[in-house]
């Protein structure tokens, strides 16, 4: 029976509902490597994934595994059970292949090892107010990941994965004609100033992170060949001035902090610039309305479960900081999917 229009349906309460069914079963395929492997073998029966990947359910789960993520889009497939043959999407060739430079699970990995199990806390953190991860049993997360290697190794990565696109799409579309120089603060494994260089051959990139990240992006910048025209400084951006440069970035930072370290950041960036000098926050500007950007509410709740008192904001908060700290005109520059640059003028 066809269902009337404005008739009440319960397919987007279960589509929600479960939605962590769906989620879970990307985010295993990327823990063992599946996309990889199918990008190395080009395409594979469902008994050879069975063997490689060491799995001991019955036939019928791993058919149901690998239909799903056909479903999904993340597959195809030829023949059906039995007959079947199973291969790499376009997307997931380019994006959830290890080996290739494209690469962006590393958030994924990060968010199938960490955040799925915080996540489960959601509503004690919103119950307290209080950070679900690690910090539990310590106040310093950010202390935490980079004091173990392989966390940081981790979150780098996973920083890397979820801005790359953003990156890419930044270093073309943002006019660099009337600078020299930039600085991104926070700059992790130095993909942004990597990509800035790569498209901008006129400029000079810094990325600026904590000592321990240093030998990370410094290999970054060594793989690219950029050496002479992109470098890694270390130090702890709230206890230091940033370095001047004509262009300061910041990307998925401000978001870690609350309204007055906002304003803090934003301050110091201020002061690091050059009359005409561009502020450039990278992150998932939330519409003002409120109404469209749902992943940019999602993240701010991740912040949540990450820092306690962390938030992703919209364009008219970051306006209103702006002025706060003295800077004399914002736009906005739309980058990739939900991401923006939210652009302030000295």
């Amino acid at each position: 029976m066809e269902q009337q229009p404005n008739q009440p349906s319960p397919e987007n309460i279960m589509k929600i509902g479960t939605g962590f069914w769906a989620s879970k079963i990307l985010l295993t395929a990327v823990s063992f490597q599946l996309f990889t492997r199918l990008a190395e073998m080009k395409t594979m029966s469902a008994k050879d994934i069975k063997h490689l990947l060491g799995l001991n359910c019955t036939d019928r789960n791993v058919h149901d595994f690998l239909d799903a993520l056909t479903a999904f889009g993340f597959l195809t497939r030829s023949g059906i059970l039995d007959t079947a043959t199973y291969s790499n999407t376009v997307d997931t060739d380019t994006f959830l292949d290890k080996n290739k430079p494209s690469y962006i699970g590393g958030l994924l990995e990060m968010l199938n090892n960490r955040l799925y199990g915080f996540w489960g806390n959601l509503g004690e953190g919103l119950l307290t107010g209080l950070p679900q991860n690690e910090t539990k049993n310590s106040e310093d997360f950010f202390g935490l990941i980079y004091q173990d290697p392989e966390k940081l190794k981790e979150f780098t990565g996973a920083m890397s994965g979820i801005q790359m696109g953003n990156f890419m799409a930044f270093a073309q579309k943002f006019d660099f004609t009337k600078y020299k120089t930039l600085i991104d603060v926070g700059g992790s494994a130095g993909l942004l100033s990597v990509m800035v260089a790569t498209y901008n051959p006129a400029m000079r990139c810094t990325t600026f992170d904590l000592p321990p990240v240093e030998p990370i992006a410094s290999a970054t910048i060594q793989k690219f060949g950029l050496t002479d025209r992109v470098n890694a400084a270390s130090g702890n951006f709230f206890s230091v001035p940033i370095p001047h440069a004509d262009v300061v970035v910041m990307g998925n930072i401000l978001h870690d902090w609350d309204e007055q370290n906002k304003i803090v950041l934003m301050q110091k960036a201020y002061d690091a610039l050059p009359a005409d000098g561009a502020f450039i926050a990278i992150e998932n500007i939330i519409d003002d309305e409120r109404k469209q950007n749902v992943f940019g509410m999602m993240m701010s709740l991740n912040m949540l479960i990450e820092t306690g008192t962390g938030f992703d904001y919209t364009f008219a908060d970051f306006n209103r900081w702006a002025k706060i700290v003295g800077f004399k005109s914002t736009s906005l520059l739309q980058l990739t999917g939900p991401s923006s640059a939210a652009i302030a003028y000295k």
